[in-house]
């Protein structure tokens, strides 16, 4: 007989499961409650962590996850909608919040009990972002307000507080821009091309109709005429079999032929064949045993895993942070940064302590005997009792071999990150930078991101040349440098306060942002070598997991970890923000929220860098392996 579980959530689970699997007419899907961030990849779907403590706030959260990822899942149409996409950023974004309005309206039309928890996932999402005390439309994103609207016309329902105030300040905008075609919204619901059109046309009269790039049903029309002429074309030719009358009276003229014309077909494949040979010039003559040279096959994308494919890189940067953003906007959101590191002043102090033990980048002392002068060495004082006449023995303290350091901290800057969790990892990549700077400790700071959401100009190739099956990685990476191992803290302690511009946090891929940092490393000189990473979860870019396999960056991620722990050139350590990273890091901690910084991190900080496996266990609250 099965085993009861004792957790009173589980139950709601598993109806919640079955039930999500029914809505979305998919009986294969798999669910999985996790604190990751909750979408769809492949049959898996990721809902919000639900606690014993079954919060009205949790279960409706949950609800409300499930019921919209479910019902995009049976009314979205993927082919039509990448036929229709728009290649444009804004473009795009729109066309997707109104993509996912439709789903969720024809949710509510087709089972009016969806609408509610939708409701509640609306709300939850949009008082989490503050929609509700923002007053200027430039601070809520165009994409979010249209979605909100359509859903708002389309279900005759009234939106959350929070999520009415952000359409509010772009309503006026959308209707007196695209008034006449909002009008046309019931009629073109339940028809996923009708609603693709539609969508274009709204975006046009936005003003984005630059970014549509070309129309798709005007390619149809043309690809219909091209059909129709090559027809008729087919139909004028003659039989190829036969011959015109013409070619039949001028046979019956001249029925003597030249030698060439009846040659023997043999000696005309001779010939042929030499006119070949003439053509190909010196290859002709190269001699037996040597052939041309092929090219080299170009490396592989990853060390780690050879099969990982990447579909371009044309168009992916490494780029210094003073290079994302005026000199100005950096000290202004570098300002903003200070006020929340204000009480975590004393903690740098007590960090820079116990690092300066772990880390062993200070010299170590040890001691030179037998010497003439120095400190009275008292444990050989016993040959001078025994024998008075040894003369005195003294030791000197000198300094050893120094060992040098230098760390890398790798910092995700994926969308996930937004708001809290990426101040922790700005206050961390401070604290830290500082602290190891006083124990003589060289810092490098990375970021990693992509240049786009769901694919940017890598897509857009991808869809003008046929959308190859499994194309591997297809979104442009961005790799910020904020500050390099050589320089010091005091020139780029401005550069970390990019990670609070509006706009930089898009999607994360971990494994080959990690392969990078690996490499920058390597280079390096030092002694030992540090690698720190500073992330929320499971990588995630919803372009390249769309057409591959739904554990396709995951799995190389693992493949670039195990790499890097196997060649052991560089220790590998993680801090988890808000989400157990300790799947994918053998040696992580972490970290919840910024109030624990203060204490909490000076330990677990310090304990990663503790070679001792029992003492790293006991500050970590980890178990020894056996």
């Amino acid at each position: 007989m099965a085993q009861q579980s004792d957790n009173p959530a589980d139950p709601f689970k598993k109806a919640l499961a079955e039930a999500t699997k029914v809505m979305a007419d998919d009986p294969e899907l798999s669910v999985s409650y996790t604190v990751d961030p909750s979408g769809v990849s492949g049959d898996s779907m990721r809902l919000p962590q639900v606690s014993r403590r079954m919060s009205r706030d949790e279960v409706m959260l949950a609800r409300g996850t499930a019921d919209a990822l479910a019902l995009y899942r049976r009314y979205h149409d993927a082919g039509t909608h990448a036929r229709y996409a728009p290649p444009g950023d804004m473009a795009r974004e729109l066309f997707e919040a109104m993509e996912t309005a439709r789903c969720e309206a024809m949710g509510a039309r087709d089972m009016p009990g969806t609408a509610g928890n939708i409701d509640a996932k609306i709300g939850h999402e949009a008082a989490r972002r503050g929609y509700g005390q923002i007053t200027d439309p430039a601070e809520i994103a165009l994409p979010v307000a249209a979605g909100y609207l359509i859903r708002h016309l389309a279900t005759g329902r009234d939106l959350p507080s929070d999520a009415a105030n952000a359409m509010e300040l772009w309503r006026g905008f959308m209707e007196n821009s695209a008034g006449d075609t909002l009008e046309n919204l019931q009629e073109t619901l339940a028809d996923p091309a009708a609603f693709a059109r539609f969508a274009r046309q709204i975006i046009t009269d936005l003003g984005y109709g630059d970014q549509l790039g070309d129309d798709p049903d005007q390619w149809d029309d043309e690809s219909d005429e091209d059909g129709q002429e090559d027809g008729q074309d087919e139909e004028e030719q003659p039989d190829s079999t036969g011959q015109d009358d013409s070619e039949g009276e001028e046979s019956e003229a001249s029925p003597e032929q030249s030698q060439d014309e009846t040659q023997d077909p043999s000696q005309a494949q001779v010939s042929m064949d030499e006119a070949a040979d003439q053509e190909m010039g010196e290859e002709v003559e190269m001699p037996e045993g040597e052939a041309p040279l092929d090219p080299p096959p170009p490396p592989p994308i990853s060390e780690a895993d050879p099969e990982y494919t990447v579909y371009s890189t044309e168009h992916d940067e490494e780029i210094a942070a003073e290079d994302l953003a005026e000199p100005v906007e950096l000290e202004r959101l570098r300002a903003y940064l200070d006020q929340q590191l204000e009480p975590l002043k004393g903690a740098v102090s007590r960090l820079a302590n116990k690092l300066q033990r772990r880390l062993q980048a200070q010299q170590n002392r040890s001691w030179e005997f037998d010497r003439e002068e120095g400190i009275l060495d008292a444990g050989r004082l016993a040959r001078v009792v025994a024998n008075p006449t040894t003369p005195l023995s003294f030791k000197v303290e000198k300094d050893t071999e120094f060992r040098d350091t230098v760390v890398t901290l790798l910092l995700d800057n994926s969308g996930s990150m937004r708001g809290r969790p990426i101040s922790i990892a700005a206050i961390c990549a401070d604290v830290l930078a500082r602290t190891l700077e006083r124990c003589s400790v060289k810092v490098e700071i990375l970021g990693f991101t992509t240049k786009a959401w769901k694919g940017g100009m890598a897509r857009e190739t991808w869809l003008n040349e046929g959308r190859e099956q499994q194309p591997g990685r297809l979104n442009d990476l961005r790799h910020i440098i904020y500050k390099s191992a050589d320089a010091p803290w005091r020139r780029t302690r401005d550069n970390l306060g990019l990670m609070m511009k509006e706009g930089l946090l898009k999607e994360n891929i971990d494994g080959e942002a990690l392969e990078w940092a690996h490499r920058r490393m390597v280079m390096r000189h030092e002694a030992r070598k540090i690698l720190m990473v500073i992330s929320d979860g499971a990588p995630v870019d919803d372009s390249t997991l769309s057409v591959n396999p739904a554990n396709y960056l995951e799995k190389h991620l693992r493949d670039v970890i195990d790499m890097v722990e196997r060649r052991k050139q560089v220790e590998l350590l993680a801090i988890g923000i808000g989400h157990d990273v300790t799947r994918y890091y053998e040696r992580a901690v972490t970290i919840t929220d910024v109030e624990q910084l203060a204490g909490a991190m000076t330990e677990q900080l310090a304990s990663l860098f503790d070679s001792d496996p029992r003492a790293r266990a006991r500050v970590m609250g980890m178990k020894r392996a056996s």
